[in-house]
C-alpha cells in the first residue's frame, strides 16, 4: 500500500481489481494460518488471484503462505479465501498487514473467519488440538503497534471501536454445535500474539500463562480488531501445533519449536479442520 494514497483510495483500487477478475460477491471470508492453505482447495469454481496482482496488496514471503484469494463457493456460500497471510515479523507495518481485510470488506464480506497455527500454553492441550478463540491478547498492540493508529477514516469504521464480545458468541455456539455433531473435541481459550518471528522463551511463555493465555502465536488479532472496526463479525480458530515449553533447562534440540514442526501439525489436522470448517461455513448464513 502506497503511504502517500489514502486509505479509501487504496481498496478501492484492489477491490476493483478482483472484481475484473471474479464477479463472486463474497459473503465470507477466511485467512488461512501456517501450513492450513489446502483449505482453499475447498472452494468450488475458484478464481485465484495471485496478491502480486491485485493493487497494494503486500506480498506473502513465509513457507507454508502460498500469497492469493480466492474466490467462488464453499459449502453452498459465496467465499474469498486468503491463501496465506501477511504478518509484521515479515516487515510490514500493521496497517499493510490487515490491508487485505479491508478489501474483502469491501468485495462485500460480512464474516470473517480466520485460522491460525498456534503453540499451546495450556498444560491441557496437546498437538492437534483444535481450540476456539474467546478472546486475545494483543502485545504488539498495547505496545503502540496497532492498526489502528494515526488518522481516522470515518467512512471505514469509528475512531474507538469496542472489542467487546470482538469473537462472536452466535459463530462461537455454532462452532461448538458442529464440531458435536462430527465428535471432535473442540478446545476453547485466549490466543495471545507476539510480535515474532523468534519462538517465545520459557519466561515469556510462564508471563503469558500468568496472563491468562492459552495459546500463542504470531497474527490474528490485527486481522480481528480492523474487522470489528469495519463491522464484520468473527469467528477465530487455533491450530494447536506445538506445545510452548516453559522450562528452561529443556535440552533446546527437545520439543524445539521450529516452522517445519509447526507445518507437519497443520498439515496432519487439516482433514480434520477442513470438514469442520465447511460444516462451519455452511451454518454460517442461518446465523445472519
Amino acid at each position: 500500500m502506497t503511504p502517500e494514497l489514502p486509505i479509501s483510495q487504496a481498496i478501492a483500487e484492489a477491490a476493483q481489481a478482483v472484481r475484473r477478475r471474479s464477479q463472486v460477491t463474497p459473503a465470507i471470508a477466511i485467512i488461512t494460518g501456517s501450513g492450513l492453505g489446502p483449505l482453499a482447495d475447498e472452494v468450488e469454481a475458484a478464481i485465484t488471484i495471485p496478491y502480486r496482482d491485485i493493487p497494494h496488496f503486500p506480498e506473502s514471503t513465509v513457507a507454508g503462505h502460498s500469497g492469493a484469494l480466492v474466490l467462488g463457493h464453499i459449502a453452498g456460500q459465496t467465499v474469498v479465501v486468503m491463501r496465506g497471510r501477511l504478518h509484521f515479523y515479515e516487515g510490514y507495518p500493521p496497517q499493510a498487514v490487515t490491508f487485505p481485510v479491508r478489501v474483502m470488506h469491501a468485495l462485500g464480506a460480512r464474516t470473517l473467519f480466520v485460522t491460525n497455527a498456534a503453540g499451546g500454553i495450556n498444560p491441557g492441550f496437546q498437538v492437534g488440538d483444535l481450540m476456539l478463540i474467546r478472546d486475545h491478547l494483543f502485545l504488539p498492540g498495547m505496545a503502540g503497534w496497532h492498526p489502528l493508529r494515526g488518522p481516522n477514516d470515518d467512512t471505514l469504521g469509528p475512531r474507538f471501536p469496542s472489542t467487546l464480545g470482538a469473537y462472536d458468541q452466535g459463530l462461537r455456539d455454532l462452532a461448538r454445535q458442529k464440531a458435536a455433531e462430527q465428535g471432535l473435541t473442540l478446545r476453547e481459550g485466549v490466543y495471545a500474539m507476539v510480535a515474532g518471528p523468534s519462538f517465545e522463551t520459557p519466561a515469556e511463555i510462564r508471563f503469558l500463562r500468568l496472563a491468562g493465555a492459552d495459546a500463542v502465536g504470531m497474527s490474528t488479532a490485527p486481522e480481528v480488531i480492523v474487522a470489528r472496526h469495519a463491522g464484520l463479525r468473527v469467528l477465530g480458530m487455533s491450530l494447536i501445533t506445538n506445545i510452548a515449553s516453559d522450562d528452561s533447562d529443556a535440552a533446546p534440540l527437545l520439543g524445539e519449536a521450529g516452522h517445519l514442526e509447526v507445518l507437519e501439525a497443520a498439515q496432519a489436522a487439516v482433514p480434520r479442520l477442513t470438514r469442520l470448517a465447511r460444516a462451519m461455513i455452511e451454518g454460517i448464513g442461518s446465523t445472519e
